[in-house]
């Protein structure tokens, strides 16, 4: 059952010093890597978790959702740090579904601990000319929510190009396909973000560029893999006729520029100024898929 939400919980805030929860990171240049639904405790997570380099070789991971199986604190400690404590003074979480509604023993205490400042439900940083901003899809994000409005003065306090990541994506060729119920963050930051991660479906895809944004699925992090919905299952009509349907089911949802359901992997960024080279890296290091955008 979910626990009642308090405006006093969701607000971002800051530290005894007014320390933020994640810093600015210095420079122009910032590597960051992203994965979701990766702490299970099994043994294929950990071989995924062991393709990320250690936390002096980046300026940022960015754990996008979900601890297994219920975000306990047992959870945290049993199959969450194991495989990203040693990451955690570089960590920008986000909570997914999985572990949101038990998050008032497990990921709130957690990082409220790891980072000494109580940990938000939504915050932003700056790395490399970017705001970076950590939204919850598991909360009220509607126009006159408290995310939505916390959201959108941020955007009208800045002028910099955004990256935006929450757990549940507002597009999806996989198995839980789109969450209508996340268009109002999908809304307020596609003017200005072009790239927004997300993870949930567990599988890697780069969706063409929709309304100027791309949708980032990194959620092949080893809890399991969830295949790809082939066009002809959802494009054809109802009934598909044999011959159609076994000539087509080869091919994936038009809107994919990328997809991959049967490795795991986790996302590379480089941030700089005005521009973000990212590639899909598979747990033996391969380079799936490669691509830019720019701000």
């Amino acid at each position: 059952m979910a626990l009642p939400i308090s405006t006093e919980e969701l607000q971002p805030r800051a530290g005894e010093a007014g320390r933020p929860f994640v810093a600015d990171l210095p420079g122009d240049h910032a590597r960051l890597w992203a994965v979701g639904d990766s702490a299970d405790g099994s043994r294929r997570a950990r071989r995924l978790a062991g393709a990320i380099p250690d936390a002096r070789e980046l300026e940022a991971f960015l754990y996008l959702g979900d601890v297994y199986s219920d975000g306990s604190a047992r959870d945290f400690l049993r199959n969450y740090e194991p495989l990203y404590g040693r990451l955690q003074e570089v960590t920008a979480p986000t909570p997914g579904n999985h572990e949101w509604d038990n998050r008032a023993l497990g990921y709130v205490p957690y990082w409220s601990r790891v980072r000494g400042v109580p940990a938000p439900a939504w915050y932003a940083f700056r790395a490399a000319g970017w705001l970076v901003l950590s939204l919850n899809s598991e909360v009220p994000c509607q126009p006159g929510s408290a995310q939505h409005d916390w959201l959108s003065e941020r955007l009208r306090a800045c002028d910099e190009p955004c990256l935006a990541f929450w757990h549940r994506p507002r597009f999806s060729a996989g198995k839980h396909g789109d969450n209508p119920d996340v268009a109002p963050l999908w809304d307020a930051v596609r003017r200005r973000a072009p790239l927004v991660l997300s993870a949930h479906d567990h599988n890697l895809q780069r969706l063409k560029p929709i309304e100027g944004t791309v949708q980032i699925v990194a959620g092949a992090g080893g809890r399991s893999r969830y295949e790809l919905t082939r066009s002809w299952r959802r494009f054809l009509p109802w009934p598909r006729p044999r011959p159609l349907a076994r000539a087509h089911r080869t091919f994936e949802d038009p809107r994919l520029a990328f997809g991959n359901d049967t490795d795991d992997g986790v996302l590379r960024l480089d941030l700089r100024p005005g521009r973000i080279d990212l590639a899909f890296v598979a747990t033996d290091g391969r380079v799936l898929d490669e691509a830019s955008v720019t701000g």
